[in-house]
């Protein structure tokens, strides 16, 4: 009889075993469906192209990343209260060099840090931007070109290509739709630490470089609100706008400045963006790859370029070594009188 009452007792106790087991494994089961849920939300996007859409936040609390593989969604509330929790999470989070990549990857820079009601965020956070380079780290077209700059507009960034390997990459923001910036080959012509906007004297614009004359065309910095804004600038933080000042060649130009005797460093603009559409940098959420530009599209863009490139190249190369020579000359004709005379 004992022996009964033991058995049940054991198989009581294994059936009750089973059940919580069976319970905590629908618990998780639930968890995982809610989570996949918040993904597929985030991904659907459906009725605003360029927002994310999240489970309503209690007002008590501020929002929580979502995690969605390499890239995360940091949802960014309208209500200032939370919004400040929220920068207060960010920067707790994130160093100052974590936080200028990230932004940089939304297009902002820290003035417009919050025009915007998302962040894509890394899942691991690379400051020199590199390892998402939207472009092609080797491009062989452009192996015999030395200094080659491209603006992209479907994806508001540059790169910047020394004998064909990707030095440089970063944000921009270019010509809005009513001023949209010129597409097409150009070239670097005059630059200037402090220029003074022609559309309004108001805007000051450090480390301007030209690259068209007549329209008024050039890399600079000023705000990046994550969108084109400009007047057909290349708008540029800061950081990028005082590299670049440095990298590209000027123009060289005839005694008394009236005409171009070589062209500066070949700078190339291209593409549309997609207006009312949602942001690129966006897509990033469901496809890490989703805004690289591939070898062959740049390449065929670029090919039917690189021969007037390397002409001016040369005819610089030349320019430039002629006049070397020539202010050698000079010196050592001066330095000659001088010995005479003396």
């Amino acid at each position: 009889m004992k022996n009964m009452t033991l058995k049940r007792s054991i198989i009581y106790t294994l059936f009750f075993t089973l059940l919580l087991t069976s319970c905590k494994k629908d618990e998780v089961s639930n968890n995982d469906q809610q989570q996949n849920q918040s993904s597929e939300e985030i991904a659907k996007n459906a009725a605003d192209p360029d927002s994310i859409k999240t489970k309503p936040v209690k007002e008590s609390a501020p929002p929580i990343m979502q995690e969605n593989g390499f890239y995360n969604a940091f949802a960014i509330p309208k209500d200032k209260k939370l919004r400040d929790s929220l920068y207060a999470i960010f920067s707790k989070k994130y160093n100052e060099r974590e936080r200028y990549a990230i932004l940089a990857l939304n297009r902002l820079d820290s003035k417009s840090k919050w025009n915007s009601d998302t962040l894509v965020v890394p899942a691991k956070i690379d400051t020199t931007l590199m390892a998402y380079s939207p472009f092609p780290l080797q491009l062989d077209v452009l192996s015999d070109v030395k200094k080659f700059v491209i603006f992209s507009y479907p994806i508001q960034a540059y790169a910047v290509y020394s004998n064909g390997a990707l030095v440089k990459w970063g944000p921009t923001s270019m010509g809005k739709k009513s001023a949209q910036t010129d597409r097409g080959l150009m070239f670097a012509n005059w630059k200037k630490k402090l220029a003074i906007s022609t559309v309004k004297s108001e805007w000051k614009l450090p480390y301007n470089f030209n690259i068209h004359n007549t329209h008024g065309i050039g890399w600079h910095q000023y705000d990046l609100p994550g969108y084109p804004a400009s007047h057909s600038c290349l708008r540029l933080l800061m950081k990028d706008a005082i590299w670049l000042y440095n990298y590209a060649d000027t123009w060289i130009l005839n005694p008394g400045g009236a005409t171009t005797k070589a062209k500066g460093t070949p700078v190339m603009v291209f593409g549309d963006y997609p207006w009312g559409k949602r942001k690129p940098w966006r897509n990033l959420l469901n496809d890490p790859n989703a805004n690289n530009i591939s070898v062959e599209e740049m390449t065929k863009m670029i090919q039917p370029n690189v021969e007037k490139m390397i002409f001016e190249q040369t005819n610089r190369e030349k320019v430039a070594d002629s006049i070397k020579a020539a202010k050698a000359q000079q010196a050592a004709a001066v330095q000659e009188t001088e010995i005479t005379e003396n």
